[in-house]
């Protein structure tokens, strides 16, 4: 797809593909009447511009679309497919690794009650449960920063593939 497909993309469908990637109203609406744009760069620098801050509403409706890191979507809010790519470096059938993201995931909650996010894509299983414990040891405003980063990467990550 060019940029110039994605522009003209009717609005219900680029709202579907938007929210694929990032389920959150004031962020869909902000990328969909950006449009059009004149290069695949200024659809991402909108993208990620209006992504840089979310409200607590828009974190956790964000949230709820993405599993536990070494978990399988079976929401139907989750994207499965997506999912399933982004956390290819993960094997579930690894029981070191699915014990050791239980209980990281088990303290991340039990510390900042809500799941742990990561842009697993490209990283291994060591990169993310490293990246787990050290998330661990941050303070509430600092954690919700990364994240509010993640799920930012996570939304360009799948902008690129859904638009493209």
């Amino acid at each position: 797809m060019t940029i110039e497909d994605f522009n003209a993309l009717p609005a219900p469908e680029v709202e579907e593909r938007l929210a694929a990637c990032l389920p959150v109203p004031r962020w869909v609406e902000a990328v969909r009447d950006g449009r059009p744009y004149a290069a695949w760069q200024d659809l991402e620098a909108t993208a990620s511009a209006a992504a840089t801050h979310l409200d607590d509403e828009e974190l956790e409706a964000a949230l709820a679309a993405h599993p536990r890191i070494g978990e399988r979507a079976a929401s139907p809010h989750h994207n499965a497919a997506a999912s399933a790519r982004e956390q290819a470096g993960v094997d579930p059938a690894d029981a070191e690794v699915a014990r050791a993201l239980t209980e990281g995931n088990a303290a991340y909650e039990a510390r900042f009650d809500r799941v742990f996010l990561i842009r697993a894509a490209g990283r291994s299983a060591p990169e993310i449960l490293a990246e787990l414990d050290r998330r661990l040891g941050n303070d509430d405003g600092a954690e919700r920063d990364e994240t509010v980063t993640q799920l930012r990467e996570i939304a360009l990550l799948r902008l690129r593939q859904v638009a493209s």
